[in-house]
């Protein structure tokens, strides 16, 4: 299953089924887990651990060195899980130190041009669209969806089950549930669509939209106003409410609003 033009080190570990496409390079330190398929032009650098059922397509470059200006050579990492699909021109980087690979994890799409660089942390059945960018040390939560062409600052994070706009300039946190667009990107309502494609109840997502109007809605106050009015109410006991908040204290960067 591995095409004669491929190029690929001794030194890298190919599990059962893995298909290797025309003029693929895989370089050393490469553990590629069992039923990997790169369809063609596909280069993977190492230290690299990659799970079962992953897809590369052609001129996906996954593995490469960091981009970071601190990075002094030591071997770096990047570990990915199951089934992920990885398309056209597709970019990963190793982590820059040793202690923090990047890390990506089960089911996720990550569409033509989509970059994902040194130090990220994506969960899993995350949507990355055509040309969106991740920057250093971003994390994004599960089932989040990054549209197209939207660049995120470093250090950002990207809430669990959010939806980032199409162009969007994103430099502050993307709250879990939401929707953010614009430059630079607001909250602009509830990702209703999503929850209940999803499967959330109409108890959660009632509790929700009392939580996107309390903090992002009116914004009649700061921050620290708006969350304790909303702790006040009922819908601070639901589950999805309570992630929410907790991450909305957890900011560093604060939270687009």
């Amino acid at each position: 299953m591995i095409h004669s033009t491929a190029v690929i080190s001794p030194e890298a570990k190919l599990g059962a089924n893995v298909r290797v496409g025309p003029y693929c390079v895989i370089g050393a330190g490469v553990e590629l887990g069992e039923g990997c398929v790169l369809h063609s032009h596909v280069v993977i650098d190492g230290p690299c651990k990659i799970g079962k059922e992953n897809e590369f397509f052609a001129f996906a470059a996954i593995g490469g060195k960091t981009q970071d200006l601190k990075y002094i050579g030591e071997p770096t990492y990047l570990e990915i899980g199951d089934r992920n699909v990885f398309r056209e021109n597709t970019t990963v980087h190793r982590g820059t130190v040793a202690e923090i690979p990047t890390r990506i994890g089960n089911d996720n799409l990550l569409l033509c041009y989509s970059h994902v660089a040194h130090d990220c942390q994506l969960g899993n059945h995350i949507i990355l669209s055509n040309n969106g960018t991740l920057a250093g040390h971003v994390e994004v939560g599960d089932h989040a969806i990054v549209s197209g062409l939207a660049a995120i600052h470093q250090f950002c994070r990207i809430g669990c089950h959010s939806i980032i706009g199409g162009c969007a300039k994103i430099v502050q946190d993307v709250p879990p549930y939401m929707i953010v667009d614009g430059h630079p990107g607001a909250t602009r309502g509830l990702n209703l669509i999503g929850l209940q494609r999803r499967g959330f109840d109409e108890k959660s997502i009632k509790a929700l939209k009392t939580a996107y109007k309390k903090l992002f809605l009116k914004k009649d106050g700061n921050l620290a106003t708006a969350l304790g009015s909303l702790k006040a109410e009922k819908a601070a006991n639901n589950e999805q409410v309570k992630h929410l908040i907790e991450f909305v204290e957890g900011s560093k960067r604060g939270v687009s609003r």
